[in-house]
């Protein structure tokens, strides 16, 4: 069941390459979503067969592979992996529909479209740590490529930064694996085997230290977010979808899989001083965010704000933090990608994402009222109004983490003012007065370019509306985890 997760996908990449040059983007764009389509099918039926009773790793597969190094195929999925790999099928369905149909090199595009969803199913599903960092590693190039060949002006810059980010990311990570398994003395990689609660707790810091600061580079937390912006500016509105909406999740997935879980003395020990960092993350994004004038940069800053509401509920780990931390992943997966759909809309039919140009885009005649609306609606949610997904998410994460850090939780709660602010000055910029001169004669949108803006909103609406969705995945598990945490800490 697992492995169909990533052989789909690999198999949509060599038939994508192996293709007749014959065919044109448009026939290798609508073969590239049957597939795309069959891989999130695959992620929804595991979903109707997965017990959320169960506490425990379902659908394992466990295969020996390199037994001279300890490496095992071993794959698992729980409610924290869950809610995760359907939104990657999801989200990778909207990638291929809304890529360009006169795109060039339209067969190599797709190939490294669906090598990156193979490596991020990967990374979520593995139960093996040195199985996650070859998947956590096999999503880099594919995206550096699709960065650095279908980018903008800036692409090489930009996909270069992020290679070398990622890469000092991927050192750290794997230094603190091999010490994990090397030190605790653990016969293999499998974390069903590892064992730290004889290390010393300033080997755990260490350990736990170089976790953070890799997966903190991948979510990423200030101050190693200075790639984040430069990429989302530089990508297609496509590859900003995944990137924002699932890629930027390996981060706050594999804190809590790989240092919560694993590390749990050390983790009570550094949980204030994490409280602290997931403000400043929160408070320097939400604040950059106002001060710029690109629609995509000022939507890339936002998710460095919203990304730091993780590691505060994180660094809490009550039964309500955790749960709402991993609705905040969902949440913001789908609030980002909607988001940058839309901006990907304006910039496509206006030639500009420059809020000084850009002016009236909601009138009813010449602009965009249906983008628009969607745009007050994404924007509501990122906000954290009632009735959406992004309240639901906000709301449990500051409800859980106030009795552990009460001065981090309101100081993060200005995050949200601030979230309000600037994309009240994106909308009032953008989308009221009258229409510029520069873009007074746009092009018509078609229902086309509007339809998975339309699936991402109401998604977030049901959501914001019937939380219970996501929590009937979610609970059980992330209740597991901090009750681990919890009798850890009690034995100290």
């Amino acid at each position: 069941m697992l492995s169909a997760l990533i052989l789909i996908p690999f198999i949509g990449a060599l038939v994508m390459a192996i293709l007749p040059r014959q065919w044109s983007a448009l026939q290798v764009q609508r073969l590239a979503l049957g597939f795309a389509i069959v891989s999130f099918v695959w992620t929804i039926g595991l979903g109707f067969m997965f017990n959320p009773s169960s506490i425990t790793q379902q659908f394992r597969e466990n295969l020996s592979w390199i037994d001279a190094i300890g490496l095992n195929y071993h794959l698992g999925v729980d409610g924290l992996s869950l809610p995760l790999i359907i939104l990657n099928g999801l989200l990778t369905v909207i990638a291929v529909y809304s890529t360009d149909t006169h795109l060039h090199r339209p067969r190599f595009y797709f190939s490294l479209l669906f090598l990156l969803n193979a490596g991020v199913m990967g990374a979520f599903i593995a139960q093996d740590l040195l199985l996650f960092f070859l998947f956590y590693e096999l999503e880099l190039i594919p995206l550096y490529l699709l960065i650095a060949i279908w980018g903008g002006e800036r692409r090489g810059y930009a996909a270069t930064k992020f290679l070398i980010y990622t890469a000092i990311s991927g050192i750290l990570i794997l230094a603190s694996f091999l010490g994990l398994v090397w030190l605790s003395d653990s016969p293999s990689f499998a974390l069903e085997s590892l064992s730290t609660k004889y290390l010393p707790l300033s080997t755990q810091v260490l350990l736990l230290a170089g976790i953070l600061i890799g997966f903190g580079i991948k979510i990423p937390l200030v101050p190693f977010h200075t790639w984040l912006p430069d990429a989302h500016v530089e990508a297609s509105t496509p590859i900003s979808v995944l990137l924002a909406g699932i890629l930027l999740k390996l981060g706050t997935y594999g804190i809590l899989r790989f240092g919560m879980n694993l590390l749990p003395e050390a983790w009570a020990y550094v949980a204030p001083w994490l409280a602290i960092w997931a403000v400043v993350s929160v408070l320097y994004g939400s604040s950059c965010a106002i001060a710029q004038r690109d629609m995509k940069k000022m939507v890339a800053y936002s998710s460095i704000g919203h990304m730091g509401y993780v590691l505060l509920a994180a660094a809490a780990a009550t039964k309500l933090s955790m749960l709402g931390a991993v609705m905040q992943m969902i949440s913001h997966g789908l609030i980002s990608a909607l988001l940058f759909l839309l901006v990907g809309v304006v910039y496509n039919k206006a030639g500009t994402r420059d809020l000084d140009a850009l002016h009236g885009l909601f009138n009813p005649e010449r602009g965009m009222p249906v983008i628009g609306s969607l745009m007050v609606l994404g924007v509501m949610a990122s906000a954290g109004i009632p009735g959406m997904v992004g309240f639901i998410s906000e709301f449990i994460i500051f409800r859980g983490s106030y009795a552990s850090f009460p001065v981090m939780t309101l100081l993060s709660m200005v995050g949200t003012g601030l979230t309000a602010v600037y994309f009240l000055i994106l909308m009032n910029r953008a989308f009221f007065g009258r229409l510029s001169p520069q873009v007074i004669n746009l092009p018509r949108v078609s229902w086309r370019d509007r339809a998975p803006a339309i699936v991402l909103a109401l998604l977030i609406v049901i959501f914001g509306i019937q939380p219970s969705l996501l929590i009937y995945f979610t609970e059980p598990t992330s209740t597991a985890m901090v009750v681990h945490q919890n009798a850890v800490v009690s034995n100290l």
